[in-house]
């Protein structure tokens, strides 16, 4: 998935492991994706939930609404996830980690694949899982619900450490 085309240009802020860019995706809760339709731009921010093993976000909405009015005329995204580490006060510098991602968006059709996305986003975000997903998951509630998977393309991350850390 490497990018050629462009490189950091202060390479003390790339965060090139892997490790480190999942790390980042696991302990955030929510990704900004930018949408592009007829020379229009678009940004919206998401809760997810992520599978890693085949490096796809998955999210919810509505079965109508702008986004999906872009999505529909340009499924092509670009998307960051950003774990802010705070202002470095006497710096003027801001700590941070962010993951940058290019993807493409479908629609998950099948209703097995549907409760399994919803299920994994809920497993990721509650404590107790099981009760909520016994009421919220289930075949009943999918007709109303959109579930979409963004498949990453390009996946890159940057930083900037805590003082002592650089």
């Amino acid at each position: 998935m490497p990018d050629s085309r462009y490189h950091p240009r202060r390479m003390e802020k790339n965060m090139p492991l892997r490790a480190d860019q999942l790390a980042v995706i696991r302990g955030q809760n929510f990704l900004t994706i930018a949408l592009c339709k007829d020379n229009e731009p678009y940004l919206v921010s998401l809760n997810y939930g992520f599978d890693e093993a085949a490096m796809c976000f998955y999210v919810h909405c509505a079965n109508e609404g702008r986004k999906l009015d872009f999505l529909r005329a340009n499924p092509r995204v670009w998307g960051q996830v950003v774990e802010d580490r705070g202002y470095i006060a006497g710096e003027c510098s801001h700590a941070y980690r962010s993951v940058m991602f290019e993807g493409v968006v479908e629609w998950v059709e099948g209703p097995e694949e549907k409760l399994a996305a919803l299920a994994l986003m809920v497993d990721q975000f509650e404590p107790e899982p099981e009760g909520l997903k016994a009421r919220l998951v289930v075949p009943a509630k999918m007709p109303g619900t959109t579930v979409l998977r963004i498949r990453i393309l390009h996946i890159s991350g940057k930083q900037s450490p805590p003082p002592g850390k650089g």
